[in-house]
């Protein structure tokens, strides 16, 4: 009796301890408390070690190029709280940058210096096709899931990572450039009839019906082929490949295809159309400001951003169209421009990790704001909801309607700034008389040199 007595006590000290242990211990969907780490198993075969705790403070720098208000100083400090609202032990330091040589020196000394920004806010043309390519960043690809990838505009996904499949880039932000017509004058000319205003699609055939029509109205020039450097030669490319579904470069980017037929015959027609002028006077945004003026019926370097800009100057003096560019074949392929985070390889996990953490933040809890901030639109397919609360959200909807449309993202070939001078300079050759066919055949002559 006295052993089967001390048994039970026993058991009931056995008891005690554990609904102690229990009752003290957090339970396992808790976070850690600040001030007792979380500590990972050590592998069978490694001394046991404590890890870093998923709430332990860590400090990370974000360097920015100025896309929209991501170089607001203002306006990333409020995305920052959003941030540290959800993540306290998260510190973000922002550089601000500057386009042209001074940002891309900054990095490039920071690189060579070993103290690189563990983040950088910009574009494939730098994370993937140049430090990318130079071995400096993380492969971003756990975090381009089978879920994200089929959410996100396919020429975007395919823009974010080498021909190895390394993802170099996680995508904010992009704006696919399109053109837009003074409708108010087109109906004048009777050019409506050539354009399918529902889906503000045009043909080749259309367009060139569409330009007679209006110059014969007005007796002036239409549009134009801007060339006085390279700003806004997105338009101008665009037009030049859809109308005969023409390529700039191979489909894996090694190779310019500029001196094919179908680009010969495009810029050989706009040689051809009167209501064209090839303008070596002028760039894109002063294109823009033309059209805003009246003075061209039409302009090929548009986007929502230039339609705001502007909008004061056209007043109600004419009703703008915004159009996809024309195409013999009904498949358009926009240019555009995509915008968003890459991470430098410090050597630092924790770092690495807390930047990612700053990626999967701004691109899925706080995104909407995130894309606000750039004033273009989301690369998500699913992303209807932006700016739904903005005054002018239907003609935001029309814009953002021609996203799916952004084509090949070849801006990511090797030398791409000097092509792009080398661009400008063929289309003022030929504003000057030079054949088209062999000013086209120059250009990927000198354009295919730079790839080495």
């Amino acid at each position: 009796m006295k052993k089967l007595i001390a048994m039970l006590l026993a058991l009931v000290m056995v008891l005690g301890l554990c609904a102690c242990s229990v009752e003290t211990a957090p339970a396992a969907t808790e976070a850690p408390k600040a001030d007792a780490p979380a500590v990972d198993a050590p592998a069978a075969d490694a001394p046991a070690a404590e890890a870093p705790a998923a709430d332990a403070p860590v400090e990370i720098s974000l360097w920015t190029f100025p896309v929209g208000k991501w170089g607001d100083e203002a306006t990333v400090n409020e995305l920052l709280a959003q941030f540290n609202a959800a993540y306290p032990n998260i510190t973000v330091k922002v550089e601000y940058l500057a386009y042209g040589g001074d940002g891309d020196a900054k990095i490039d000394s920071a690189i060579e210096g070993g103290n690189a920004p563990d983040l950088v806010f910009e574009g494939p043309e730098r994370l993937v096709t140049g430090w990318g390519a130079r071995g400096v960043m993380v492969d971003l690809s756990d975090l381009w899931t089978d879920e994200v990838k089929a959410d996100m505009i396919p020429a975007v996904e395919a823009a974010c990572h080498d021909n190895a499949g390394a993802y170099y880039e996680f995508p904010v932000c992009m704006t696919a450039h399109c053109m837009a017509i003074n409708k108010t004058v087109f109906e004048e000319a009777g050019a409506m009839q050539y354009i399918d205003e529902e889906n503000h699609t045009w043909t080749t055939e259309g367009f060139i019906n569409a330009v007679n029509a209006v110059y014969a109205h007005t007796g002036s020039t239409v549009g134009a082929v801007f060339c006085n450097g390279t700003g806004g030669d997105q338009g101008n490319r665009a037009l030049i490949s859809n109308l005969y579904s023409g390529s700039f470069t191979t489909a894996d980017h090694s190779k310019w295809t500029t001196d094919s037929e179908e680009i010969a015959k495009a810029l050989q027609l706009l040689v051809d159309l009167e209501g064209i002028e090839y303008d070596a006077s002028i760039n894109g945004g002063a294109e823009a400001d033309l059209f805003a003026q009246g003075v061209l019926k039409m302009a090929t370097c548009w986007n929502l951003s230039n339609y705001n800009q502007r909008a004061e100057v056209i007043g109600d003096s004419f009703e703008v169209l915004p159009m996809n560019f024309p195409t013999d074949d009904g498949k358009v392929e926009l240019c555009g421009g995509i915008w968003g985070f890459g991470v430098f390889n410090n050597g630092d996990e924790a770092k690495i990790e807390a930047a990612k953490t700053f990626i999967k933040f701004m691109t899925e809890d706080n995104a909407i704001n995130a894309v606000k901030a750039s004033g273009f639109s989301s690369p998500r397919i699913s992303a209807t909801d932006v700016y739904a609360d903005a005054e002018n959200a239907e003609l935001i909807k029309t814009y953002e309607s021609f996203l799916i449309n952004l084509g090949d993202y070849y801006n990511v070939m090797t030398g791409w700034t000097e092509a792009r001078t080398l661009w400008a300079e063929t289309l003022q050759a030929i504003a000057t008389g030079t054949d088209a066919a062999q000013a086209a055949a120059d250009f990927t002559a000198s354009a295919n040199a730079l790839l080495g």
